[in-house]
């Protein structure tokens, strides 16, 4: 009996599982419900205020249709008329925005103007357009506007020759294709009653305002369209512009104006200024100019401002036109060594492209060369040499180096404790005791340097002085490198990629070290005559990373003076120009090498 009781009592519940699963399947099966009913909810509003949309400009129809023809038209647009170019209404439950249009339409069947027949009378008749946009409906997304036409003729005989003209307007991109949609506006202010026509073009690119009022030079045209750039007309004889290209157009009596525009989508340069070791310079000056005139005689460029690089060395340009773009450092402390791509940049419609600055600190006189081949293109590992009174010097492209000449405050990373860094100043040497030197070898190990890349290369090294005392015997100073990517693991090798060699001469550096990012190296000094010691006053390394533009160097702390300047690399033409005046604090020298 006892046992039968709990069976039954088992079997006549829920566990809290069963429970719990019951309850969630219940809320999802509701909240599905409740979804379709909202979707099916909104949809029901939509095509109501769809209907109430069409109803409201169905009214404003009716409104012209009982209009003279004559009055068909906008409110201080053209064609003049009494109905206004834009108006809020109520219909049914909804408020709604109607921007009305008006235009003559040219029908070919008697003829075009400008054309053969030339038709004299142009406008054959209107087509009216009302677009309906719903004020009411904020909160569901989606409802597009309703647009709706209606033609409108003239009574017979009503159509007859004007002194009118016409003015076709056409919008192309970059590529001479045709914009659809582009918006219009046409300002004459000079006419009565004042024209303000606001309008799109057609799927051909094209806006023909027909039968409009003569007038010289007096039509202003803007053209725009969202997320492309911008193109107008000019008055002539204004003080900024006293000559543009594109002036106000003309409109002449039974003629026809025609005028193109392009537009095109806007694009972004990315501008970031750094150092050869790929860290942020910030606060970079500079001039953006783009290549396009608005007008001549003199020279008005379209685009032109002045900007300068975040603390972070960054600056992006936005809503740029596709143009050819010239930049040029204005920054007090810094001087442009090279730029990656080449400067002018050319900028195509909607792109985004990074241009990096390589900047380095300002020193008067600095002479930039640029080496390009047949296709524009940068060569790197070109000699470049630039000779003159009491200056020769040689450099490579797409290469930089880096220097330490003071050792002082203990700035290395350790030593073996016999070698002098205070006594003077930018020179090592053994420590001296009682005026004699240890003739055990004595060793100083670099800091770290961080080249900020990976896809570092390291071409050669140098020091200076070249020659040590005999009397220290042979190979009192000699070096070990090391390199790596953790900045921890630091194992010296020499020229044979080995702890068994010493660079002991100036000379190139293994390639066993390179795509490393961090950097350092070992100074070994000795001598077998204590009362001589070797010295080291200047170390250098150089190197070449993706931080490095190519194809370029840059010389500094010339004279006033003409250069001689000659460019080689195997398999190339050699260069040499012997009239390169050097006179401004920067300027460039562009060379193009021919291959053999």
């Amino acid at each position: 009996m006892y046992s039968n009781k709990i069976k039954s009592s088992k079997s006549a519940g829920f566990t809290l599982i069963e429970a719990l699963v019951a309850s969630t399947l219940l809320l999802i099966i509701s909240y599905s419900i409740y979804l379709t009913y909202a979707n099916i909810l909104e949809i029901i509003l939509k095509n109501q205020w769809r209907v109430e949309a069409v109803a409201a400009i169905e009214t404003q129809f009716e409104t012209a249709r009982k209009m003279n023809y004559s009055d068909i038209g906008i409110l201080g647009g053209y064609p003049s008329g009494k109905l206004l170019a834009t108006s809020t209404v109520q219909s049914g439950g909804g408020s709604f925005l109607l921007t009305t249009t008006v235009r003559n339409i040219d029908d070919p069947f008697d003829g075009l103007a400008g054309g053969t027949p030339n038709d004299t009378s142009p406008a054959d008749y209107k087509i009216v357009e009302i677009k309906a946009d719903c004020v009411s409906c904020a909160g569901f997304g989606g409802v597009a506007s309703i647009i709706m036409t209606t033609t409108v003729a003239p009574a017979k005989g009503l159509e007859t020759t004007t002194n009118n003209g016409s003015l076709f307007i056409n919008v192309l991109d970059a590529y001479g294709q045709p914009i659809s949609g582009a918006n219009v506006n046409v300002i004459n202010s000079s006419t009565t009653p004042p024209i303000n026509i606001t309008d799109t073009t057609n799927l051909s690119g094209a806006l023909q305002l027909v039968d409009i009022p003569t007038s010289t030079a007096s039509y202003r045209i803007s053209i725009g369209k969202s997320g492309y750039s911008s193109e107008r007309t000019y008055p002539a004889g204004a003080p900024s512009n006293p000559n543009p290209t594109k002036p106000d157009a003309t409109v002449a009596s039974q003629q026809v104006t025609s005028i193109s525009f392009a537009i095109d989508n806007l694009s972004a340069i990315n501008l970031s200024t750094q150092d050869k070791f790929c860290a942020p310079v910030a606060n970079i000056d500079f001039l953006i100019q783009g290549g396009k005139l608005i007008g001549t005689s003199p020279n008005v460029l379209k685009y032109s401002a002045a900007s300068q690089t975040d603390a972070g060395g960054n600056k992006i340009l936005n809503n740029l036109e596709w143009d050819t773009y010239a930049f040029t450092n204005t920054n007090a402390s810094y001087d442009l060594s090279g730029s990656l791509p080449f400067l002018p940049l050319t900028l195509n419609p909607s792109t985004t492209t990074d241009l990096k600055w390589l900047m380095e600190p300002k020193l008067p006189l600095a002479l930039l060369t640029t080496v390009k081949d047949q296709n524009n293109q940068p060569i790197s590992d070109v000699s470049v040499t630039i000779s003159g009174n009491l200056i020769n010097k040689t450099q490579i492209t797409g290469r930089r180096s880096f220097i330490q000449t003071d050792w002082s405050g203990s700035n290395y990373q350790s030593q073996s404790g016999e070698i002098e860094t205070e006594a003077a100043p930018g020179t090592i040497t053994l420590k001296s005791s009682g005026g004699t030197y240890t003739t055990s070898t004595q060793w100083l190990e670099s800091n770290t340097f961080n080249l900020g890349a990976s896809n570092t290369s390291f071409y050669s090294i140098d020091w200076t002085p070249t020659n040590q005392p005999p009397q220290t015997g042979v190979d009192s100073l000699k070096f070990q490198l090391a390199a790596n990517n953790d900045n921890s693991t630091w194992n010296y090798v020499g020229p044979d990629g080995t702890s068994n060699s010493f660079y002991s001469s100036s000379g190139t550096i293994s390639s066993l070290l390179n795509n490393n990012r961090y950097f350092r190296y070992k100074i070994f000094l000795s001598t077998t005559n204590q009362n001589y010691t070797p010295s080291l006053q200047e170390v250098k390394f150089y190197f070449s990373s993706s931080c490095i533009p190519s194809g370029q160097t840059l010389f500094n702390e010339l004279t006033s003076q003409t250069y001689t300047v000659t460019a080689s690399k195997t398999g190339y033409q050699t260069y040499t120009n012997s009239t390169v005046s050097v006179y401004n604090n920067w300027q460039e020298l562009v060379i193009n090498l021919l291959p053999l």
